[in-house]
C-alpha cells in the first residue's frame, strides 16, 4: 500500500481546544492507497480518529437516461458500518430502507466529485464511489469526499492504463476536498471531531475545489444566528483546511501506487 501521512501542524495554538489543536488546525490526516486489491481505485482516508474507505469502480456504460450524450458519470455511495461509532446502529439494508441523512451524503459526495469532472473526457462511462465509514469521529462526510477524490484519480489512471479512455484527454478538471468548520465556546475552529461537534454553536460543512471556489456550503446555526464577520471566518478557515488537504492529495497521487497483484 501506498501511504502520506502527516502530523498535526505546527502552528502555536491560538485558543484551547480538547485535543490541543489551534483553531485553524486540522486532525492528523493520512491518506492510504491501494488499499483494496480488487478496486479500480480505492483509499483509506483518517481524518484523526474517523476513518473511511473509499472505493471506486469503473465500468464501461453509463445510466440509460444518459445514452447518446457521449458524456460519462461519477456518482456515490456512502454508509456507515454498524460498529463505527460507540453503539451498534442495524444495518439500513436490513432495515429495508435508506435514511435521509444517507441519502443526502450520498448525493453531497457524488455532486462534490463530478464538479472536478469533465464528463465529454471521461467518455460513456461511469464511475461509482463508494464510501464506508468504518469508524466515525466527527467529519465522516469530508473525509469522504477527500478520500474518495484520490480514489477517483487511481480509478481514471487504471482505465488510461487499459486503454478506456480517448487518446490525449484528461477527465479530471481539477481536483475537490472538504472540511467541517464550526464555532465552539464562541470561538472559530476548523476540523470538528465529535466532541466539538455535538457542542457546536455553529456547525459547517464546506467543499473546495483545488483552486479555491465553492462547490458546497452547508452551514446551520445549531445554538443562535451567525452574522456575516462570522461567517467569512468559517469561510477562509475552510478554504485554509481545503487548500491543506489538497496538499495531501497531491502527495499521495505522487506516490507509488503498489502493483496490483
Amino acid at each position: 500500500m501506498s501511504a502520506v501521512s502527516s502530523a498535526p501542524t505546527a502552528t502555536p495554538p491560538t485558543t484551547a481546544r480538547h485535543d490541543g489543536r489551534a483553531a485553524d488546525e486540522l486532525r492528523r490526516v493520512r491518506i492510504t492507497r491501494g488499499w483494496l486489491d480488487h478496486a479500480e481505485g480505492s483509499v483509506l482516508v483518517e481524518f484523526g480518529r474517523t476513518r473511511v474507505l473509499c472505493a471506486a469502480s469503473f465500468t464501461e456504460g453509463i445510466p440509460r437516461w444518459r445514452k447518446g450524450s457521449g458524456e460519462g458519470w461519477v456518482t456515490a455511495e456512502y454508509a456507515m458500518l454498524p460498529r463505527s461509532t460507540n453503539t451498534r446502529s442495524d444495518r439500513e439494508s436490513v432495515k429495508g430502507r435508506i435514511g435521509g441523512r444517507t441519502h443526502e451524503i450520498s448525493r453531497l459526495v457524488g455532486r462534490s466529485l463530478r464538479a472536478c469532472i469533465d464528463p465529454k473526457a471521461l467518455g460513456e462511462n461511469t464511475i461509482v464511489l463508494d464510501c464506508d465509514v468504518l469508524q466515525a469521529d466527527g467529519g465522516t462526510r469530508t473525509a469522504a469526499i477527500t478520500g474518495a477524490y484520490v480514489a477517483l484519480a487511481d480509478a481514471i489512471g487504471w482505465a488510461r492504463g487499459k486503454g478506456l479512455l480517448k487518446p490525449r484527454v484528461e477527465p479530471l478538471a481539477g481536483s475537490v476536498a472538504a472540511v467541517s468548520v464550526g464555532v465552539v465556546n464562541g470561538v472559530p475552529v476548523l476540523d470538528l471531531d465529535y466532541v466539538e461537534d455535538v457542542k457546536a454553536g455553529t456547525d459547517m460543512n464546506v467543499v473546495v475545489t483545488g483552486d479555491g471556489r465553492f462547490v458546497e456550503v452547508q452551514g446551520t446555526a445549531e445554538r443562535g444566528a451567525f452574522d456575516r464577520a462570522e461567517l467569512d471566518r468559517l469561510l477562509d478557515l475552510a478554504v485554509g483546511g481545503c487548500r491543506e488537504l489538497a496538499r495531501h492529495q497531491h502527495d499521495a497521487l505522487a506516490a507509488d501506487l503498489p502493483a496490483r497483484s
